[in-house]
């Protein structure tokens, strides 16, 4: 099938099918009309850890049959290539450095944690009459404040952050002076310490097609942020040894497994006509843990980096009825602009006064054959707080440091070739504008949450 645009043939076809309930020529506030919505998220999967991606030794089936029966992104990016200033983009719609969680991924020393002030992709879907559920790793803030629950969520089961922010684990790794034990928290409380994590993906997966089931005649938001394949990495015994690419082969066959245990249970229960299903991952591959960690496939470098492989990520989008099945969509699109597009699939008007980065992009279906997505002329890729990179059209300006580079990444996926001494006044014009709104984005930056210690 011809590449088509992401959008126009993604959430310009879900938006299509929801038109009336959006424009008024139908109640805003018909729940009936309003699809579920299902967001999966790993972390530190890489853009070649998938099937469908290229990876020629992993096994992910139902993965590839989402991509089949939907959409598969190409040119899709978080916004930071680290867990926590990833996670909070895709919560608020905003650029880590706007929502002040921007410097480091958060530690239990942390006091740190999303504002309450922040509006989140849970609160505007629970506004608009949905349950709400997230089931994994947060990693936005452990203290009762910062968790789940205050921010738009009915239901919490998961860890508060990493895997490996765990005594017992970090012990393993030849550091015994590491003090914290790793949560389970149910709600807002602390049911469990340093549980088995071989069990984690199973039990997560259960309390997700529990609250599936228990949601059938309500719109609901299932945010399902796996805790694999972070290291340290673990799989159930029912997949242990079963790949072909080692323990981490096990550990992303075990997520893919659980994918299709949700499409299965949306299938039973006639829901899929009416459930938005997206798959991606936080941030790309851990590449510092060789074979434990995952492959970027041809993209450069992995996690922690601005390079391609720490930011764009594997993305399927599906949702049969509404998505054509099948397509490659190759437009530049992002974490960021799930907020606005849902916000809009939903009726939801945002504020007026609230500044986000992530494009909504209902004006696709204004035009089913636009093959490009205008309203995004830049995209830019930070780590730590500071944009490190920026990319217009099929141009990407990387500079750290002293070092400045400049790549035509639709010709160079793998950043090989650094054309910046062949076009100086296209570096100079990037420049200018990474310059120009990194400034921006720190005048205009949002307090970020704070625990008071006294």
């Amino acid at each position: 099938m011809k590449l088509m645009n992401l959008f126009t043939l993604g959430f310009g076809m879900v938006l299509l099918s929801y038109m009336q309930a959006c424009t008024g020529e139908g109640s805003k506030n018909d729940k009936a009309s309003l699809p579920n919505i299902i967001i999966i998220f790993a972390d530190d999967l890489g853009y070649g850890d998938l099937s469908c991606y290229g990876n020629p030794t992993l096994r992910t089936p139902n993965l590839d049959r989402m991509a089949a029966e939907g959409a598969k992104f190409t040119q899709f990016y978080v916004a930071a290539p680290v867990c926590t200033p990833s996670r909070a983009a895709l919560l608020t719609g905003c650029y880590p450095k706007r929502v002040g969680l921007h410097k480091h991924v958060l530690f239990p020393h942390s006091r740190k944690g999303i504002n309450t002030d922040e509006l989140t992709l849970a609160e505007i879907l629970k506004d608009k009459g949905y349950n709400t559920a997230c089931f994994g790793k947060w990693h936005l803030g452990h203290q009762e404040k910062f968790l789940p629950l205050q921010h738009g969520f009915d239901f919490f089961f998961g860890l508060p952050f990493s895997n490996d922010m765990s005594r017992k684990e970090k012990i393993k790794m030849g550091n015994d002076k590491y003090k914290y034990e790793l949560p389970v928290i149910r709600g807002n409380d602390t049911i469990e310490l340093d549980p088995d994590q071989s069990q984690l993906t199973k039990r997560l997966t259960e309390d997700a097609l529990k609250f599936i089931r228990e949601n059938t005649n309500s719109p609901f938001f299932l945010y399902f942020p796996h805790p694999m394949p972070h290291i340290p990495i673990y799989a159930s015994e029912d997949f242990q040894g079963k790949s072909r690419r080692g323990l981490y082969g096990d550990v992303i066959e075990e997520i893919d497994w659980s994918v299709g245990e949700i499409l299965r249970v949306l299938k039973e229960n006639k829901m899929d006509t009416r459930t938005l299903v997206i798959f991606t991952s936080d941030n790309g591959p851990w590449l510092q843990f060789k074979t434990h960690g995952g492959s970027a496939g041809p993209l450069r470098d992995g996690k922690g980096t601005t390079f391609e492989g720490g930011m764009r990520e594997p993305c399927i989008l599906w949702w049969p009825g509404h998505i054509p099945p099948g397509t490659v969509c190759t437009e530049i699109t992002s974490t960021m602009d799930i907020l606005p597009t849902i916000a809009h699939i939903v009726g939801y008007d945002l504020p007026e006064d609230l500044k986000i980065d992530g494009e909504d992009i209902h004006e696709l279906l204004e035009d089913p054959e636009l093959k490009k997505f205008e309203a995004r002329e830049f995209y830019y890729y930070s780590r730590m707080g500071e944009i490190e990179a920026v990319r217009q059209g099929p141009w990407k300006l990387f500079k750290k440091g002293e070092v400045i580079e400049l790549y035509n990444i639709e010709e160079d996926i793998s950043e090989k070739y650094n054309l910046a001494p062949e076009h100086p006044d296209l570096v100079k014009e990037l420049m200018h504008q990474l310059e120009t709104f990194d400034e921006e984005l720190t005048r205009s930056a949002r307090p970020v949450g704070l625990i008071d210690m006294k």
